[in-house]
């Protein structure tokens, strides 16, 4: 188990970008898949990105081209790059975990992640 803290939201225009980081606690980070989410008011937690544990990455199609899933195993942290960023994307982003004994492996479905963070508040103002 990991404990994951979520920094980095906030207000931004619209065309802006912010860059979301997710601290994870213990020693074993490197041995764990990480995906971002995201959640709207009103609305089901939808999936953002994922990354496994040697840096495959896969995108939800509404994000390709504009966030970038990144992982620094050196510093148990997990990025999230937004760029081009839109109203829609309005939404509490959170930052999961899975223990992942396949090393290209990534994680699409919010039921596979074992661990959340508590989320960040990311608005875009149009």
């Amino acid at each position: 188990q990991v404990q994951l803290v979520e920094s980095g939201g906030g207000l931004v225009q619209a065309g802006g970008s912010l860059r979301l980081s997710c601290a994870a606690s213990g020693r074993t980070f490197s041995s764990y898949a990480m995906g971002w989410f995201r959640q709207a008011p009103g609305k089901e937690r939808e999936f953002v990105a994922a990354i496994s544990r040697n840096d495959n990455t896969y995108y939800a199609d509404s994000v390709k081209g504009r966030f970038t899933i990144s992982r620094d195993n050196a510093k148990n942290t997990v990025y999230l790059q937004m760029n081009s960023l839109k109203p829609e994307d309005t939404a509490v982003y959170y930052c999961a975990a899975t223990p992942s004994y396949y090393s290209g492996t990534y994680y699409t479905d919010r039921n596979e992640y074992v661990d959340w963070g508590q989320g960040t508040q990311v608005t875009v103002s149009s």
